[in-house]
């Protein structure tokens, strides 16, 4: 658990904290450090309690009214989890996953059918994340990797009031290790399938005792692709294909292989008894290659499930050898490996294989050669991110009634990544995207109590500023485009001031109460070229996809010419939650949240520059928290019922192709329910479990202007999700302990896409892990065996579903079953 700081220790609500006096151990002395219990508990209970700061002040789990899975970092490590989207496994109605290939280095994050599929950061995520309370704007750059925490907060439904901008759906926190100065500090080495190796390492010394402390810590993760890269015509000889390989086999490569460094040093100076500051900077480099997407579907050419050399391809994506003896080779199902939708002459049935080049030759032989002189295109395979930040945390107590938080942080990053989502040698859509981004951001909060009203309050301001440009190739085969999009910039602003306040009714009842308003202003500047340098243009009559017409007629006008967007916002929360009992809970709130609204960022004509309002949300809920049975059971229960207007989502048909614009889709009611519990049914065995429903169902849509009707649901959000884990300790005496742990979780089918359709389903799956590890009795030494897809499910994290433009549809696949080793030293 995280050492509270000196401002939380004195900021505590003191009615039921005095209760929980055990809980707390604050030295006096000048100088020394704050102590915090890890495992404290009340007699005869085995329960760790939790202590959390979702309420801008430190308060325990089971005390505080909002909906929460709060993982440890001992729990992390018996899970075998190391990054944020292995969260969502265990924590309900929260979907989390990896950018497909087509979205580089990045996260799909929904809550309670909450979020964004979305790189571009033109848009706004529906899920807030925070490292250590400073907040990551953009999806890109939010796939970290979960080192040295001390805790993760996943907040669930709108936190409009507490966490602020593009919360709507909820909240991940992420809380760092602090240094405590004490000499410990721990080194690991991980090696397993596909050559993995991963070494981790911290460090934690003081510098002058008692006062400046300093803890260090790094990562390194390596390890093969898992899915096979193949020369189309090196491994189907004859096709009427070039072979592109260059060595001994049809093997080019792999996907999904990683490649990934971080490092973290973070300063903390006790300064006096009154004032702390916590100092950090980080650094990320990740050299991974293209994620692991495979082809599952594509254009059938002449509507048979047979390659259609017959020249009829409605799409008109093709290669010709130049040898009279093999035919033209059309773009169609024989360049999906696996599954149902596959007419593969090898017959291989192969899931973990693409035939995807990155190249685009231009041997197309379609009539719309002549508006597509700029080739031939590489794309490198890679999926790369270098970002790096600092922060500064500084708590004053003013007295015991107020003090002062101060949060300042200054981030930056680049992200480069190449796709080829047709899968194939023959170029339909493959892109180079570099993303650059910057972010300033300043939040400063008052906590006081006025003993009068018997209640506590923060009051508090937040500014925020980002930039940045996007630039890539868009080569477009399908929609006769091949073109640089940018450098397009989106500089933007936000700024909010918040007051939220608790007032104890009684000694076991709590009235929770707040209110933020919130500006946001954006700017969009869009430039298209042609690839020399030149300006698109058309010529009379005007047809922008027409064949006659000069390169990339379709973005005429689409230079230096800018879009805008401002807007302000109010939301509010009321929370009554009464203490029956030291165990038991109830609570019941209404809170509202908004994402910010934009301009699109992908115009493919002039007359798609539209701007779009931001989504808002209004949920109400109800719940319960109990310590059941002497505290050797835990269960936590929330029902809700959410107003969701003016949807946001990206629409890939608008009302045809090609098309990627974000819009106000329409309003839904969603309604669910989570459950969450931990038992321990002995001393040495743990079972912990979750499970989660949600029904959502639009009430008004425009099929006509979206092709979204009422029937369907937002992406990523299955109607059920569940999890289980068994844990079991055994005594091996002066040798130590042996600690065994299987988890197992569901998920039901989504979809990939804000217009459902069969070709964008993800079906649905149970994932199972399995973890032996061995802890020496002084904790010095341990040693794990885990192995991870247990039964070696073949399920997919993500779609790129392009029926309607390309006739593509790409997935991205999890991987196989795979084992590691873990052996750890820890120094005391």
């Amino acid at each position: 658990m995280r050492e509270p700081t000196r401002t939380d220790v004195r900021a505590f609500s003191q009615h039921r904290w005095r209760r929980k006096a055990a809980f707390i151990a604050v030295t006096t002395a000048l100088g020394a450090t704050t102590a915090w219990s890890q495992e404290a508990q009340d007699p005869g209970g085995v329960l760790q309690e939790v202590t959390i700061t979702a309420e801008f002040r430190t308060t325990r789990l089971q005390e505080t009214p909002i909906a929460i899975t709060a993982v440890t970092a001992e729990t992390l490590e018996q899970r075998s989890q190391t990054n944020i989207f292995e969260l969502t496994a265990q924590a309900p109605n929260v979907q989390l996953a990896p950018q497909g290939q087509a979205n580089g280095s990045g996260i799909i994050a929904f809550i309670r059918g909450v979020g964004q599929t979305d790189f571009n950061f033109a848009l706004e995520p529906g899920v807030g994340i925070y490292i250590d309370d400073v907040y990551y704007p953009t999806l890109t750059g939010s796939l970290v990797d979960l080192l040295d925490l001390e805790r993760v907060e996943v907040l669930r439904g709108p936190q409009g009031t507490l966490a602020g901008r593009n919360s709507i759906g909820g909240a991940i926190k992420l809380f760092s290790q602090r240094p405590r100065g004490d000499g410990t500090g721990s080194l690991s080495a991980t090696t397993g399938s596909f050559s993995r190796l991963d070494v981790r390492g911290v460090a934690d010394f003081a510098l002058v005792p008692d006062k400046l402390m300093a803890r260090i810590s790094g990562v390194t993760k390596n390890r093969d692709g898992y899915v096979d890269r193949y020369d189309y015509a090196c491994s189907h000889p004859n096709s009427g294909l070039i072979p592109q390989n260059v060595g001994t086999g049809c093997k080019v490569g792999t996907l999904g292989g990683v490649s990934y460094t971080a490092g973290r040093a973070a300063l903390r100076w006790l300064a006096t008894d009154k004032l702390e500051i916590n100092f950090s900077t980080d650094l990320t480099k990740d050299s991974s290659e293209s994620g692991a997407d495979v082809l599952r579907a594509a254009n059938q050419g002449n509507g048979t499930s047979t390659p259609a050399d017959d020249g009829v391809s409605s799409y008109l994506i093709a290669q010709d050898d130049g040898n009279p003896a093999t035919p033209i080779v059309r773009y169609d199902c024989r360049f999906v490996a696996y599954g149902p939708n596959s007419c593969d002459p090898n017959g291989s049935n192969h899931p973990y294989i693409s035939y995807g080049s990155f190249l685009d030759a231009g041997l197309i032989t379609n009539p719309g050669t002549s508006a597509m002189p700029n080739k031939p295109v590489y794309i490198p395979p890679i999926q790369h991110l270098t970002q790096y930040g600092a922060s500064a945390n500084i708590d004053y107590a003013i007295n015991d009634t107020y003090s002062i938080k101060s949060i300042t942080a200054w981030r930056r990053y680049s992200s480069s990544w190449g796709n080829d989502v047709d899968g194939s040698p023959l170029a339909s859509q493959q892109l180079l995207q570099t993303l650059q981004h910057w972010q300033w951001s300043q939040e400063l909060r008052l906590n006081g109590s006025i003993a009068a009203l018997n209640a506590d309050y923060t009051v508090g301001g937040f500014y925020f500023k980002q930039g940045g440009y996007l630039r890539a190739r868009v080569d477009l085969n399908y929609a006769h485009l091949d073109f640089e999009h940018g450098p397009d910039t989106t500089p933007s602003n936000s700024k909010a001031a918040f007051v939220h306040s608790t007032f104890h009714l009684t000694d076991a009842m709590d009235l929770s109460a707040g209110v933020r308003y919130s500006k946001d202003e954006k700017d969009y500047t869009y430039f298209r070229r042609n690839p020399d340098g030149s300006l698109p243009a058309c010529t009379p009559p005007f047809g922008p996809f027409g064949e006659d017409q000069p390169p990339n007629c379709a973005l005429a006008g689409l230079f230096n010419v800018p879009g805008h967007f401002d807007g302000s916002r109010t939301d509010w929360r009321v929370a009554l939650d009464y203490q029956w009992t030291d165990t038991f809970m109830t609570y019941g709130q209404v809170s509202t949240g908004y994402k910010g609204g934009g301009v699109n960022p992908r115009p493919f004509l002039l007359n798609q520059i539209q701007s779009f309002n931001p989504e808002t949300l209004t949920t109400y809920e109800v719940g319960f928290k109990s310590d059941l049975f002497g505290r050797t059971m835990r269960l936590n229960t929330s029902a809700f019922y959410n107003k969701y207007k003016d949807i946001i989502l990206t629409l890939n048909a608008c009302p045809g192709p090609p098309c990627a614009l974000p819009a106000n889709i329409g309003e839904a009611n969603v309604k669910g329910i989570e459950l969450e519990t931990e038992i321990h049914p002995t001393d040495n065995f743990m079972i912990d479990s979750s499970i989660s429903y949600l029904d959502f169902q639009y009430t008004s849509t425009d099929p006509l202007r979206t092709n979204i009707t009422e029937s369907m649901v937002t992406p990523y959000t299955p109607d059920w999700k569940a999890s289980v884990g068994l844990q079991y300790t055994m005594s091996l005496g002066t040798a130590g302990s042996l600690i065994g742990r299987v988890d197992g979780s569901y998920t039901s089918a989504v979809y990939g896409n804000a217009i459902n359709a069969a070709t964008n389903r993800i079906p649905d799956y149970v994932v199972a892990n399995a973890r032996l590890s061995w802890k020496a009795m002084d904790d010095r030494w341990q040693a794990a065996l885990e192995v991870t897809n247990l039964t070696d499910k073949i399920y997919y994290t993500s779609v790129f579903d392009q029926t309607a433009s390309s006739g593509t549809v790409s997935y991205g696949i999890a991987m196989p079953r795979a084992w590691a080793i873990t052996i750890k030293h820890n120094f005391k």
